[in-house]
């Protein structure tokens, strides 16, 4: 199994067992909300969302992959999405499972071992990224990553009560080859 290693994770295959865990140990951080949530998707979704991404995969418009520890704990997810061969294009995605997971750097070595994938493996020379204003921990991320903020869609997200702006960013090979 192809494995991307990293200094404290590594990116591979997510099985259908693993699909299984983030879900059983998805937590929501309800004092600090990054995005809306699904409320009562059961663990039986699992198995759907580990199909979703084997035909995503297969019709090669999506790359999601697991972030594990070394000790072989699926700590969360990371994805290319709708990737464009002719446009040499996609965007990025990453979720953590469980809070405790977040804010110790897993999330941006992913960002980083999957980045570099793309680039040297796929072709891409541009990855663009969105997220809420209020997503610090996903801006960090991103910006520790290289992505610029190229633009903001004001009030675009009606979430628990209020608009929130979505802030849109963008990486183009260049300029991760010079960082």
């Amino acid at each position: 199994m192809l494995k991307l290693q990293g200094k404290n994770i590594y990116l591979a295959a997510l099985e259908r067992t693993d699909c299984r865990k983030l879900y059983e140990d998805n937590e929501y951080d309800f004092d600090n909300p990054t995005e809306p949530t699904m409320f009562g998707a059961s663990v039986e979704n699992a198995d759907a969302w580990y199909e979703e991404i084997q035909q995503l995969l297969r019709d090669n418009v999506n790359v999601r992959v697991g972030i594990f520890l070394h000790d072989g704990t699926v700590v969360g997810d990371v994805a290319l999405q709708g990737l464009d061969d002719k446009n040499r294009t996609c965007s990025i995605g990453m979720g953590m499972s469980k809070l405790a997971y977040r804010g110790k750097g897993y999330g941006t070595e992913a960002i980083r071992l999957i980045i570099k994938y793309a680039f040297d493996n796929l072709g891409i020379e541009r990855i663009t990224a969105d997220t809420l204003e209020m997503n610090l921990g996903a801006q960090r991320v991103l910006e520790k990553n290289g992505f610029t903020l190229e633009g903001r869609a004001r009030k675009a997200v009606y979430f628990r009560g209020t608009r929130y702006d979505e802030l849109h960013y963008g990486l183009l090979i260049d300029e991760w080859r010079q960082s």
